[in-house]
């Protein structure tokens, strides 16, 4: 099997392409093979993550400090765009977004490092995420940026999105102390 691996305009960003087998019977595709993955994405993984979601749904944008997660997302159905902002303070791409579409029929998936935030819009009537993190989710070191922060200023898909109290009371980037930002 051979896998694309993509940079992105945001350094450490990768798109992932994987080979997908079709036939009259459906399709076959490896989502993750360690010794192919790791000569682009050198990192242990030891959590995944499933998420359900309805259209229009943001989620994010969020990270964690002291737990950094890496991930790699990958839509098992539906549609979503998906998001990653670099905020290690000191990086030249500072405050920097990138979006990607990412789909149960494109089969591609995204890998957002460490000291990026993350978040994704449901596109479309529902959307079934994975993702695969290099560390373990710690509630209490969960921060968030603001979805609708101006001076990120991301080109969301969606009207009328549907956010969480929690992620609608996140802070803008710039009030953001910078001892709760990832360094470069």
């Amino acid at each position: 099997m051979s896998v694309v691996f993509k940079e992105t305009s945001l350094p450490g960003i990768i798109l992932i392409e994987p080979s997908v087998f079709s036939d009259s019977r459906g399709y076959f595709l490896e989502t993750y093979n360690q010794k192919e993955y790791s000569h682009y994405i050198n990192k242990s993984f030891v959590q995944d993550n499933h998420s359900h979601s309805g259209k229009g749904v943001i989620r994010g944008l969020h990270y964690q400090l002291n737990n950094p997660q890496g991930k790699i997302i990958y839509v098992v159905k539906g549609e979503i765009f998906d998001v990653g902002v670099d905020i290690r303070k000191g990086s030249p791409t500072f405050g920097k977004w990138q979006g990607f579409f990412l789909s149960s029929d494109n089969h591609k998936q995204i890998y957002i490092p460490e000291g990026f935030a993350h978040g994704f819009c449901v596109l479309s009537d529902e959307a079934d995420v994975t993702y695969k993190c290099t560390n373990l989710y710690t509630p209490e070191d969960e921060y968030g940026i603001n979805w609708s922060d101006a001076q990120i200023d991301i080109a969301w898909p969606v009207k009328d999105p549907i956010i969480s109290d929690k992620d609608n009371q996140s802070p803008f980037l710039k009030d953001i102390p910078e001892d709760l930002l990832p360094s470069y």
